[in-house]
């Protein structure tokens, strides 16, 4: 099968290690893609609810997938979020194609590009963090439970139904809390005199324009692998949505899960550890000038 070729592709919260996860859905969706760069703007692996009684192979296989990119020598840049908060400790680290920073400065066709998971400007995860992994272990069970209705749902002849994306359409809070992030992300955007600003987080996708009296930004959110399963994509000078649900080539990608048992935590750890054992090589030119710590 032939891939398709993309420029740089941005995904974001694909919270691997929980029950909501789309492992499977994502993976057919890289493995039909040939990208020039790629970008993990956050919440890849959920740190916060990791289990070892819940890693799948499938969400290693995932693992695997974003290692190969790496192998072929494709840049690939990890932007840890708030759920692998953790990994921001090793900001800077380099290895291969592989770049941890918190922040990333793009120049794409002469055009400034700002890219970051956007967690900072979240109230509640700065002032009340306990309270964000609650509603995080909330919103893991409600999937759970989505899961179950949609079971049902279907078996009984109707379509799918996405119980967190009615709570939080019929929550006037949340819609607010939505516009307040991106009316906030916009204006420092274009303070800094930045064309484009990309974050994750919310779990919203969107590319929309917003202006204020200073001038104007395109804003652009990845969305996620959990309930709307979008990344953003770069391709013949222009920005998209991408979104599985549309993609008929992604869907029909069949997926040989591993026949043997799932490994334990530490032999998993350990045949990650040897998937990571390469030489490290300096970033190909791509025609993408990076800057990793741009404000």
């Amino acid at each position: 099968m032939a891939k398709r070729e993309v420029d740089v592709v941005v995904i974001s919260d694909i919270h691997l290690g929980t029950y909501g996860c789309h492992a499977v859905e994502l993976l057919r969706y890289l493995r039909s893609i040939k990208p020039k760069a790629v970008v993990l703007n956050g919440d890849i692996i959920d740190i916060w609810q990791f289990s070892k009684r819940y890693w799948p192979a499938t969400h290693m296989m995932v693992v695997k997938q974003l290692l190969s990119f790496m192998a072929r020598e494709i840049p690939v840049y990890y932007l840890p979020g708030n759920h692998d908060e953790m990994l921001r400790k090793f900001r800077g680290f380099r290895m291969g194609s592989l770049k941890i920073t918190n922040k990333l400065s793009l120049k794409i066709d002469g055009q400034k590009v700002w890219i970051f998971h956007g967690d900072v400007f979240d109230v509640v995860m700065q002032h009340s963090k306990w309270l964000a992994r609650l509603g995080a272990v909330g919103y893991d069970l409600l999937i759970l439970i989505n899961r179950l209705v949609n079971f049902c749902s279907e078996k009984m002849g109707r379509g799918k139904i996405s119980l967190s994306k009615r709570v939080k359409n019929s929550v006037k809070g949340a819609v607010k809390f939505i516009n307040s992030f991106e009316s906030t992300v916009c204006d420092i955007a274009i303070e800094n005199k930045y064309d484009f600003v990309v974050c994750g987080h919310i779990h919203h996708p969107e590319i929309k324009t917003v202006s204020n009296s200073s001038g104007s930004v395109v804003y652009m959110n990845s969305g996620d692998w959990i309930e709307n399963l979008t990344a953003l994509e770069y391709h013949d000078h222009q920005w998209s949505i991408y979104r599985y649900a549309d993609d008929s080539v992604a869907q029909s990608i069949e997926i040989d899960k591993p026949k043997k048992k799932t490994a334990k935590p530490k032999a998993m750890m350990a045949s990650l550890l040897r998937e990571l054992q390469m030489q490290p090589a300096p970033l190909p030119a791509s025609g993408i000038s990076p800057n990793t710590e741009a404000a």
